[in-house]
């Protein structure tokens, strides 16, 4: 079968990954879509067992660190377009283990350039290296304002310090070498396949199993949440449309604290699981803050929806619904990716709080 483009996606068996990866190859059977991951605690190939059978899909598996296998797959697949997404990203675990973080999000992001740089040899017409980042580059705001694509970066914790250094990195090789980039940075996501330390899939899965909610500090932190599919969505039109060079952010439009969050998800899960209401709300427990908690994130995506057209398509109640139904269908999804060494993190993090 002819491809009119090979498009390299990093991170593909990931939460966000497996989502883009999913979008594109049914949107566009006409792409080969190489999923390249390394399968470490957040990647799973059960994301993506639904279409994994597609003739349009390859999975190889990689670690974006290893320079000599990345080199191999630009050699073997040619391709036309990375889209990155493989990143180290919680940041409880990057205050834990910073080095990694460095390592995943500063040189495999390099590492990537450099193989674009390489084997694309300045013939950039019909190329793209698409870089997804985070709006946690921007630091903390006040109880007021937005991010825009012009807030200074300030970044707060390694993790979000590591990302901001990758950003860096992908704007120097286009002032540098030309390379055709674009930039996304979004808010917080959620839906379904979300690795379990996640707020949302931490509290639905704690809420099942009748264990204990951990909220940092008092629940006052807040976020802006993003329904992953629109993500996606998102992903794909600034992919075809986006202007080289330029960064876009997208978020939700649908800011939170933390703690009515969690006591809405209480809600909906007392009445999914036909328990009284409240009941849920009885396990919230308030732990120790984490080093370097910024406060708030508020994303402005004018311009994404001015230049390109994208606005989000849910409701914040109706995707968290979805969300939760999904978690409840598919429990054994659930158990297997908490087994073992997620268990131990937890437990590490939470347990002497």
């Amino acid at each position: 079968m002819e491809f009119s483009k090979t498009i390299g996606i990093t991170g593909g068996a990931g939460f966000i990954g497996s989502h883009v990866v999913r979008f594109l190859l049914k949107k566009y059977p006409f792409y080969r879509i190489v999923n390249i991951d390394a399968l470490t605690y957040a990647g799973n190939l059960e994301n993506l067992k639904d279409v994994d059978k597609l003739p349009n899909y390859i999975f190889e598996q990689a670690d974006i660190c290893d320079a000599e296998r990345i080199d191999a797959l630009f050699k073997n697949y040619g391709f036309n377009a990375i889209i990155h997404l493989a990143a180290e990203s919680h940041v409880d675990r990057s205050i834990m283990d910073p080095l990694a973080f460095v390592r995943t999000n500063v040189v495999g992001t390099g590492i990537l350039l450099n193989a674009c740089r390489t084997y694309w040899g300045g013939e950039f017409k019909d190329k793209l290296f698409y870089h997804v980042s985070t709006d946690e580059v921007y630091g903390s705001l006040g109880p007021t304002g937005f991010f825009t694509e012009e807030t200074p970066y300030d970044p707060r914790s390694p993790y979000s310090a590591s990302k901001a250094s990758s950003d860096h990195l992908v704007m120097a090789y286009y002032h540098t070498y030309n390379l055709p980039v674009v930039i996304s940075n979004c808010s917080n996501n959620y839906g379904s396949h979300h690795f379990p330390e996640k707020l949302i899939p931490l509290i639905i899965n704690n809420i099942r199993h009748r264990q204990p909610l951990p909220v940092y500090g008092k629940g006052e932190n807040v976020r802006d949440w993003l329904w992953v599919e629109d993500h996606a969505r998102a992903i794909d039109i600034i992919f075809h449309k986006g202007t080289r060079g330029e960064k876009y952010n997208i978020g939700g439009l649908n800011e939170w604290k933390n703690i009515d969050l969690v006591r809405l998800l209480c809600s909906i899960m007392d009445s999914k699981l036909g328990r009284p209401a409240g009941q849920s709300e009885q396990l919230i427990t308030f732990v120790k803050d984490r080093a370097g908690h910024d406060l708030r994130y508020a994303i402005d995506a004018s311009k994404l929806t001015r230049e390109l057209g994208w606005k989000p398509s849910l409701q914040f109640q109706e995707g968290l619904e979805k969300t939760v139904d999904w978690y409840l269908q598919n429990e054994e999804w659930v158990n297997h990716i908490t087994s073992g060494q997620y268990q131990q993190y937890y437990n590490q993090q939470y347990a002497k709080r």
